[in-house]
């Protein structure tokens, strides 16, 4: 895992550019200039622990910035016979343009960003991988144009400050972050996952893969489960390839379980497993159940126990790391973890992120099917007093994959001025309600909040995460199965019937309970009113929201509804308040 950072012009800023990315790579700061293009990187030694494989990496007339780890690379250099000098996976990407020119992505099996630079052809071609579990930022103005991992670098390279993107205010507000390749910053944008960007003389960004239009093709349960099975632990399998020792984060679900049993049964060793579990508030905690994997598997397990201090205490260092407003709830919990694991001397853990979204473990896909279409459901009023048809609400919720925050309605009431939009719409396809969700989960929450979540809270700490349900191979055969098979006669009906060979059936059948904290205790046990007043004074610089709909919904936090709702606003004020 790395930190990456380029541009087409001289900044006395540049090295500081690189220094600001030094968390992502501890490892090793490295620095490339090519007539006015600067290149930057910090590395996290995972794989190939030796010099010869520090970036930025120059072979020919190709300079590569790379950032993530392709888990195939030595399947790669077999079967495309590449000639490789080191052993690093970071070549082969050099040696697959070299012979493919940008069309080898889709051979490529791992997490990645990069940005190439062809100086023969003068010519940026950079790449995110299919579900967007490493980032990358980029600035095109003016002919200027500026890379990175993170804001932070973009913002140290630019002389001046962009202005607030109320687009992406819009779209945090509903989803957690911004979507569609906004970020909160006028004129820096996100590359959507799965896409490319070419850069001659002018910029131009294509999509290389889609889950979408994939027809259903098995249908036989039996195939399934062993087709399934074998995935998984080839997926698994291919990500303990490293240098370094792997841990898993050990949550005690069904996912997180998983993982670490094959793992187990994979090496024959006993792993490291680590979990996490509040104080105070012992209905957020799964730590008994953890616990009970552990002695399950024998792993050496380690437990630590948040306080509400330390919850308030990471607050500024979350935004410190997403550089702009994110309000993930636990993307705080798994900072304070990673920074926890980083210290027992870890480089790199497993994660069950992903599990729910390929096996529809989500409530909501079942919900679903409860209600109309939205053609069907039309429109609905709001009372003055704000209640929401739940009905209403419970689809948009649905429709708009994780609307525990803002409906397009409800965003009405908020802003001074608001016009309803159909934010899916460029989406929409002819998948079926349960798979179109499915697809709109990993277009969405997968790629622009799990993965922001997990990628900036663990790389703020030096900490590479893998994520086994994010194998491509494995996530395409899913979307070809029968929806009917695929939904069953309970929740994740397809990897628990697998997990029982490998788990306690306890483990498997207990109640879906989700990674939750008692965030909105804390924060107002703490700021009591004075979190109120930051959201009034943050509208009082911008007037966008009514400040009679924030009163309710801080009335309503008290009262533990709306929490999301609050929070959402309460992380965005305290953002502007510190950076405008």
């Amino acid at each position: 895992m790395c930190g990456i950072v380029g541009c087409n012009f001289y900044s006395q800023n540049f090295y500081k550019s690189i220094e600001l990315l030094s968390h992502r790579g501890p490892d090793n700061l490295g620095y490339y200039e090519y007539h006015n293009n600067y290149f930057g990187h910090t590395r996290l030694s995972i794989i190939d622990l030796n010099d010869e494989a520090n970036q930025p990496m120059v072979f020919d007339d190709i300079i590569i910035t790379f950032n993530g780890e392709i888990y195939n690379y030595k399947k790669l250099i077999k079967e495309e016979s590449l000639s490789c000098i080191t052993k690093s996976d970071t070549e082969v990407i050099i040696r697959l343009y070299q012979k493919y020119d940008i069309s080898f992505l889709n051979l490529l099996e791992g997490m990645f960003s990069f940005c190439i630079y062809d100086k023969r052809k003068k010519r940026y071609f950079a790449a995110r991988d299919k579900f967007g579990e490493k980032p990358f930022y980029y600035y095109f103005k003016n002919n200027k144009f500026i890379y990175a991992s993170e804001i932070k670098s973009i913002l140290k390279l630019l002389d001046y400050k962009p202005e607030v993107n109320k687009e992406a205010l819009y779209e945090y507000m509903s989803y957690n972050t911004p979507i569609n390749g906004n970020t909160f910053y006028k004129d820096i944008f996100k590359l959507d996952s799965s896409s490319y960007l070419l850069l001659e003389e002018d910029l131009k960004i294509q999509q290389y893969f889609s889950l979408e239009n994939i027809e259903t093709y098995f249908y036989d349960e039996k195939t399934i489960l062993n087709d399934l099975e074998n995935l998984l632990f080839s997926s698994i399998e291919k990500r303990l390839v490293s240098d370094v020792n792997v841990g898993t984060f050990l949550s005690g679900g069904i996912d997180s379980s998983f993982i670490s049993s094959i793992y187990t049964r994979i090496t024959n060793n006993k792993i490291n497993t680590f979990s996490l579990g509040f104080k105070e508030f012992n209905e957020y905690n799964e730590l008994p159940y953890a616990k009970q994997v552990s002695n399950y598997i024998n792993s050496n397990h380690n437990e630590i126990l948040v306080s509400r201090n330390d919850f308030i205490e990471n607050i500024d260092n979350m935004l410190l790391y997403t550089d702009e407003p994110f309000a993930d709830t636990a993307s705080i919990p798994t900072f304070i973890l990673s920074n926890f694991v980083r210290k027992q001397g870890i480089k790199a853990v497993l994660s069950g992120e992903g599990g729910d979204e390929c096996f529809l473990g989500y409530g909501l896909y079942k919900k679903a099917l409860q209600y109309p279409t939205i053609s069907e459901l039309g429109d609905w009023n709001l009372t003055k007093e704000w209640e929401y048809n739940n009905r209403a609400l419970n689809h948009q919720r649905v429709y708009q994959s994780y609307g525990e925050c803002f409906t397009e309605y409800q965003k009405k009431e908020l802003f001074k001025t608001y016009k309803i939009k159909n934010r899916l719409k460029e989406y929409e396809n002819s998948y079926e309600d349960i798979k179109w969700m499915s697809y709109i989960d990993f277009r969405i929450w997968i790629s622009d909040v799990l993965m922001t979540k997990v990628d900036r809270m663990s790389m703020a700490n030096s900490l590479e995460v893998r994520a086994p349900f994010l194998d491509s191979n494995l996530v395409e055969y899913l979307f070809k199965v029968d929806s009917k098979i695929k939904k069953g006669e309970y929740s994740k009906y397809l990897l628990k019937q697998i997990s029982q060979k490998y788990l306690p059936k306890d483990i498997v059948f207990r109640e879906k309970k989700g990674f939750s904290s008692p965030f909105i205790e804390w924060v107002l046990d703490f700021y009591k009113n004075k979190c109120l007043d930051i959201i009034l004074e943050t509208n009082a610089s911008l007037n966008l929201f009514n400040e009679d709909f924030i009163k309710f919904l801080f009335n309503e936090a008290k009262n533990k509804r709306f929490k999301q709702h609050f929070w959402n606003l309460f992380i965005f004020a305290k953002w502007f308040k510190e950076n405008y």
